[in-house]
């Protein structure tokens, strides 16, 4: 895979500035509609679910409600699952997979677990298929000490009442071509630096939270998905985006320290799945069965053990 020299915005080794950011929006094409694809299909499953309209994002002309469902039949006292989707617009097996769930699945947890499903937290970048928000924000990096994202304080926001329940946090992922191709040269540009990814694992693999990490609870899940799609090998340095695999397909690190969703929540399990939809050894049905294997993987070994 080859990379580009140098991204077409801005000064090589110059952070950018307002003007850079408007250019890079300038370029970003709405590709497709997310009242169409999530609004409603969210909506249609109000006879199931509370839906919460939790915030809403105004950029430019745009105004997206911000979506999540909740257990109808909530109960003080059970524990609280969260399943959270499209924190990166463009990883579309993540939002289409927590849908999934919630459409065909959920219903045999919620006499156990109350569940909140958030299935496409950047709305903005999930039509124009982009990870980053308006404002060329990554809202992935904006759950921690750093909340300049307005998708990520919303989201914060509808998880904070329920903070010190959460059983579960699982947050879907993919890992396209494109991340080496487009975002992180343009991160480099963005920041001033120079592009660091060169290639892209082949497969699925888990991202855990090194603290509180439980390594039987991502062994749990790997060993569920590797039935639906091929898991990422290690490189040959026995490494995953340049962290050592702890597991088969799982790596680990402090993702609050980093900002990663998955963190935000404080939850007893929490990981983040990671899919390769461009691999040809898979398709974009595989991808989101395997998201919503993960998911139902992931609940069932927190009720068993938590």
């Amino acid at each position: 895979m080859s990379l580009p020299r140098f991204y077409p915005i801005g000064t090589p080794g110059v952070p950018w500035g307002d003007a850079e950011r408007v250019q890079w929006r300038e370029r970003q094409v709405r590709s497709r509609s997310y009242e169409q694809d999530v609004v409603s299909r969210v909506t249609a499953m109000a006879d199931r679910f509370d839906v919460v309209r939790y915030g809403e994002l105004r950029y430019g002309a745009d105004v997206f409600p911000l979506l999540a469902l909740k257990t109808r039949d909530w109960q003080a006292g059970r524990p609280v699952a969260l399943v959270t989707g499209g924190v990166h617009g463009y990883e579309t097996s993540g939002v289409l997979g927590a849908l999934t769930f919630a459409e065909s699945h959920a219903a045999r947890y919620e006499d156990r677990v109350n569940l909140i499903v958030a299935p496409c937290v950047s709305p903005w970048a999930y039509e124009r298929i982009c990870r980053w928000n308006y404002h060329a924000i990554d809202p992935n990096r904006q759950f921690g000490a750093s909340r300049d994202s307005e998708e990520a304080r919303a989201l914060i926001a509808l998880g904070t009442p329920y903070l010190g329940q959460f059983l579960l946090h699982i947050d879907l992922h993919e890992t396209t071509d494109t991340d080496a191709t487009e975002f992180d040269p343009a991160k480099a540009a963005r920041d001033g630096g120079r592009p660091e990814r060169d290639s892209i694992p082949d497969g699925f693999y888990l991202v855990g939270n090194s603290e509180g990490f439980r390594r039987d609870f991502h062994e749990s899940i790997i060993a569920a998905v590797e039935q639906v799609t091929h898991i990422a090998p290690p490189d040959a340095k026995g490494q995953i985006i340049g962290c050592p695999v702890v597991a088969k397909g799982v790596i680990s690190f402090p993702v609050r320290q980093s900002g990663l969703c998955e963190g935000f929540s404080g939850a007893t399990f929490s990981t983040t799945t990671e899919v390769y939809p461009d691999s040809p050894r898979t398709s974009p049905e595989e991808c989101v069965a395997a998201q919503v294997t993960a998911v139902r993987a992931a609940l069932d070994f927190a009720l068993a053990h938590g």
